[in-house]
């Protein structure tokens, strides 16, 4: 078990990591397709951290930390509900259940990765 001041340390320096992170993709991915790479690497880092054997402290900077600024559910949810305004239901309907199938193959292949190293 983690300490809460060790673990609330592990989650800021995990989630400045992910933050700059994401500011990186953000460079150099245009447009929605940020949003879908950030969701789906993240996916499959988080579903690693779940399953291979990193202990506490490793899961908490690296999964609720790195993982958890890294990703981005609200810019995912931003853009879907600017398509579905502007009327593009299709594209934001495919957005939306694309996004979501893509980050839970995502989880899978992190799951199986990390069975692997466990």
């Amino acid at each position: 078990m983690t300490l809460p001041l060790l673990s609330a340390a592990l989650v800021g320096v995990g989630g400045m990591a992910g933050a700059v992170s994401r500011h990186t993709v953000d460079q150099r991915v245009v447009g929605k397709w940020s949003t879908v790479t950030v969701n789906v690497l993240g996916s499959v880092a988080l579903g690693f951290i779940a399953t291979a054997p990193v202990g506490d402290a490793t899961a908490t900077l690296a999964g609720t930390g790195f993982c958890g600024a890294f990703t981005t559910f609200s810019s995912f949810a931003v853009g879907v509900a600017e398509l579905a305004d502007a009327g593009d239901y299709d594209t934001a309907a495919r957005y939306a259940f694309g996004t979501l199938l893509a980050a839970l193959v995502g989880v899978a292949i992190g799951a199986a990765a990390g069975g692997i190293v466990g």
